[in-house]
């Protein structure tokens, strides 16, 4: 019932008739909970329960991980151009020094281990870097080595405990594989970009460019170099690694088809997710962790080893659920786990000779079982390093800032390449950007199955208009969204969703009555609806701000690794409220109104996503465009957002539609017109109003 204002002030009388959940309630969503953090305890995932579901949730993982890493649309394969020299030669493998370019300037740099007396064609393994001191060079000392046999870790105490590394690649050469070990990014001798300086600035954020994106991408054409070898054969192609270089084996075994067979080490589990800027970017792990990534590799065979670190309950926390995704293969037995916790974080002799059994059964090497290391002659480190008086590093070299314009640049090119000329080009545009959208923001407006309402008020108003108060949540998601509807008793089947940074609240006037431009929307047949989508009205838990990590919080990959940016919730928020409006048999048009200083880029964006289930809509952005933001705890701050094109590249999916936008004098042009261009091509109806919009003229534009 509506309050009378002369028995309450104005603000308490639109807080009562606005207000759905009792005064001073919260709604019960888990997002106003803590925010997920790298080292959280558990980062549990849950399998669907049948094939086609896991295979849908697979590509959208994949989806995922593509734009999170950069790699959305994948960058142009340049010439490697690989060097290959230095042979060193042993009893029975040789090592030789190799370089090539992944991105023109940008080197990896590693040691190729052969077999000798090889015939016919032979399984390769691609050993990515991990987190060891000096990297490929890594030598553990006299002191640790002699810990590492006295806990039965190694058996060679001045080889195999003191270069693990090198024993490691000696191994799998001695099993019969080429081998080829490459430097991190920052690591031995790949120096000019370093490992965790270079990619914390705003535009590389914006534009998706991260360390993981880089070395993923080094993983790639690492295995384009191997599969160069005339010796290799493509069928049979393993990939391990330990701690980092485990996370590079099982983000390269989701993304890239080419790997058989997987043994990424201490890595994978339940507990901390990868400490490094290098395992982290913007958007990766956000409803889902590492064991959900590793298992995009079903079902062929992966293996994994734990020990007394954040990977010690792999066998019960993460093995299990992987299983069940195999099972739907039948290929249960392709996955298996086995932790170590006598021994600290490693890739020692007993883990490594795991791996060789693994190998020889995956890789088809018939060696017999069981398949030890013997011990062999270690290489001094420096003779390892693959710059010298006779091969300097090249005069082309690129700095961090170089890679990053070479990145910029290429990702421009791409983008402009998307812009349509025809129907086939709308559909790719598309297919690209809709999913870096789906990915960035939200994937669509749900289905009517999929939306509940978990508390309704019961109706209030009188002759002028119905008062409908609830809150709406999406099936399995534990949120609550605080919505009213204000129906006229000529309802038309015609309802508008407004949107405005204050809520629903902005619905009503200081007498606690709809406005005079929501009267004017009633009295011409149609129902109006606010919603307090997240951080607005009476779902605010703190002023609206993007969140920081605590630790090392000048990479915003840690924060949004894990949790969505404010934007998306709130984009998220209006997706769910036309889904419920959808699910209303008596709603029969849908349209859409954004308002305020934030709530047009909202529905804007929400409108990208929604279909054709929107009529007409109408929106003030106030000239905003995200090559403005100049700090990542901007509410409207968005990672990877100018890599697709800004406000107006995302805004391009909506097209065709009935789409007026004001405030559009002050959008970057570049962010303006992937909007022109797609919405001409799809021949939608795109007006453009320089000034603000004042919430009557919004109401005269929609009832236009």
């Amino acid at each position: 019932m509506v309050i009378p204002p002369s028995f309450v002030s104005a603000a308490d009388a639109v807080a009562a008739v606005s207000r759905v959940l009792p005064e001073g309630q919260k709604p019960a969503d888990a997002r106003l909970g803590a925010l997920r953090t790298l080292n959280d305890a558990y980062h549990p995932w849950n399998p669907p329960a049948s094939k086609e579901a896991w295979e849908a949730e697979r590509d959208r993982i994949r989806e995922r991980l593509l734009v999170s890493l950069g790699l959305w649309p994948m960058p142009p394969k340049t010439p490697l151009n690989p060097v290959i020299y230095g042979k060193i030669d042993r009893d029975d493998y040789t090592i030789e020094k190799v370089y090539f370019a992944s991105l023109p300037g940008h080197y990896v740099t590693g040691n190729l281990y052969r077999p000798k007396n090889v015939s016919g064609k032979i399984p390769g393994v691609l050993n990515p870097h991990g987190h060891w001191a000096n990297g490929r060079f890594y030598d553990a000392g006299e002191a640790a080595a002699k810990k590492q046999v006295e806990k039965g870790a190694e058996k060679f105490l001045e080889t195999g405990a003191r270069y693990p590394l090198q024993a490691k690649l000696a191994g799998i050469a001695r099993l019969g594989c080429t081998v080829f070990f490459y430097d991190m990014v920052g690591y031995a001798d790949s120096k000019p970009v370093e490992h965790r300086n270079g990619f914390f600035d705003l535009d590389a954020a914006q534009r998706q460019q991260n360390w993981m994106g880089l070395q993923t991408w080094n993983s790639i054409r690492a295995l384009d170099f191997l599969l160069s070898l005339p010796e290799v054969d493509a069928s049979r192609i393993g990939v391990t690694g330990a701690s980092g270089g485990g996370t590079q084996t099982f983000i390269l075994g989701a993304i890239d088809p080419r790997p058989t067979a997987s043994f990424p080490a201490v890595m994978v589990g339940t507990a901390m997710q990868g400490g490094c800027v290098c395992e982290n970017a913007p958007y990766l792990r956000v409803g889902i962790n590492n064991v959900a990534i590793t298992s995009l590799f079903a079902p062929k065979p992966l293996a994994m080893s734990g020990a007394d670190d954040w990977t010690k309950e792999i066998e019960t926390k993460g093995l299990p659920e992987m299983q069940r995704v195999w099972s739907f293969y039948g290929q249960t037995d392709n996955v298996y786990a086995k932790a170590f916790p006598q021994f600290e974080h490693n890739y020692n002799q007993v883990a490594r000779e795991m791996m060789y059994a693994w190998f020889n059964k995956h890789l088809k090497l018939n060696l017999p079982e069981p398949v030890l290391e013997r011990d062999m002659k270690p290489v001094p480190p420096a003779e390892l390093s693959v710059w010298d008086a006779e091969h300097p590093l090249p005069t082309d070299t690129a700095s961090v800032d170089g890679v990053k314009a070479y990145l910029t640049k290429v990702s421009n090119d791409q983008f402009a390449a998307l812009l349509p000329k025809d129907a086939a080009g709308v559909a790719e545009y598309r297919r690209v950007v809709g999913a870096a959208a789906r990915v960035m923001l939200d994937s669509g407006v749900p289905s009517p199955d999929d939306i509940a309402v978990v508390t309704e008020v019961p109706r209030s108003g009188g002759d002028d208009f119905r008062l409908h108060k609830l809150t709406i949540t999406r099936a399995g998601a534990k949120e609550e969204v605080p919505v009213v509807a204000i129906v006229p008793p000529s309802f038309n089947g015609q309802a508008v969703l407004w949107l405005n940074d204050r809520g629903k609240s902005h619905l009503f006037g200081d007498d606690g009555k709809p406005t005079a431009e929501v009267k004017r929307l009633l009295t011409a047949g149609l129902g109006v609806v606010g919603a307090d989508v997240f951080q607005t009205g009476e779902f605010v838990a703190e002023p609206g701000k993007n969140p920081r990590s605590d630790f090392k919080d000048k990479f915003v990959g840690y924060p949004f690794c894990y949790n969505r940016p404010l934007l998306s919730h709130r984009v998220h928020d209006i997706l769910t409220v036309l889904g419920a409006m959808k699910k209303r048999p008596e709603i029969t048009t849908i349209h859409l109104i954004g308002t305020g200083d934030s709530a047009g880029t909202w529905a804007l964006l929400a409108r990208a996503l929604a279909g054709d289930l929107v009529s007409k809509t109408v929106v003030d952005v106030r000239g905003f465009g995200f090559s403005k933001i100049t700090d990542p705890t901007d509410p409207q701050f968005l990672p990877g957002a100018l890599k697709y094109g800004g406000l107006g590249g995302l805004a391009a999916l909506a097209a065709p539609a009935n789409l007026t936008i004001a405030g559009s004098d002050g959008i970057p042009e570049a962010e303006l017109q992937p909007l022109a261009v797609m919405n001409k091509i799809a021949n939608g109806r795109l007006v453009l109003k320089a000034g603000s919009l004042s919430a009557d003229a919004a109401a005269e534009w929609l009832l236009k």
